[in-house]
Order: structure tokens, then sequence, then C-alpha cells
């Protein structure tokens, strides 16, 4: 499977995977001077590309977790979501939740990026569903 990248800006840092076991590839911060997250803000952080994902997957921004338990610092959306048919540049919203201010540094990594498949499915309303052991216990 092929993922194809356009570079927006002469800076971006494509994603790539650390290893080859990783499951997702690091996302840049594509800025041109540092940025500081105060705490309880939200962030909207460019990368610099675009990309086209093979029909049927999606591409889903998660943390990072050395920036999430070291600084709190996490996708503003929990985790967010590219639609295969999506072409805009790829921008992850940052989330301080921590008390202290976080600057973002021109090219650090900020999130991760992994590609799942998503199955077409469609909708039926119907009058009732059908019983399981569990039912509607859960909350």
């Amino acid at each position: 499977m092929k993922v194809l990248f356009q570079k927006l800006k002469d800076t971006a840092i494509l994603p790539r995977r650390a290893t080859l076991g990783s499951a997702g590839c690091d996302l840049h911060a594509c800025l041109d001077e540092a940025l500081t997250v105060e705490p309880g803000q939200t962030a909207l952080v460019p990368t610099g590309f675009a990309m086209a994902l093979p029909e049927g997957f999606g591409g889903f921004v998660f943390a990072r977790s050395g920036l999430g338990i070291r600084h709190g610092i996490v996708p503003g959306n929990c985790v967010g979501v590219i639609d295969a048919d999506y072409r805009g540049e790829v921008m992850v919203g940052l989330h301080n939740h921590s008390d202290k201010a976080y600057t973002v540094q021109p090219g650090e990594r900020i999130a991760q990026l992994v590609l799942l498949e998503v199955p077409a499915w469609e909708t039926e309303e119907v009058e009732s569903l059908d019983e399981t052991e569990r039912g509607t216990g859960g909350f």
C-alpha cells in the first residue's frame, strides 16, 4: 500500500516510522518560529504537508506518549481523523492539560499518524435491537 505526500512548505518533514515495528509515523510541527501553548489553551499546529490515503483507509492522529505524560500536551480532539478524500494540509490541534506553558519548536515531533482500515457501512433504522448478555449495562 502506498500513501502519497505533497510538501506544502520546503521545511515540512514528511511522516516516517521511527522503527520497523512502529505502529505510527511521527508528525512534525512545520513552524517558522516557536509556538507557546499556554495552560488550558489549544493551538492549531501545521505539518506543512497534504496526503492522499488509499480508499478504505483513514488516518488517525494520536498523542505522543512522552508529550502527553511528561508535559500534558495531547491532541485537542483526543484522536484526529483524516478522511481518505481530504486533500488539505494536515493540522494537529494540540491542547495543554498542564499548569505550565509549553513551547513547540519548529520540527518537533508533536503527534503520531496511524493508518487504519475503515470498512464502508450503511445505516438502517429498526424498531428494536437483538438482545445480548450485557444489554444496556455500562454507564
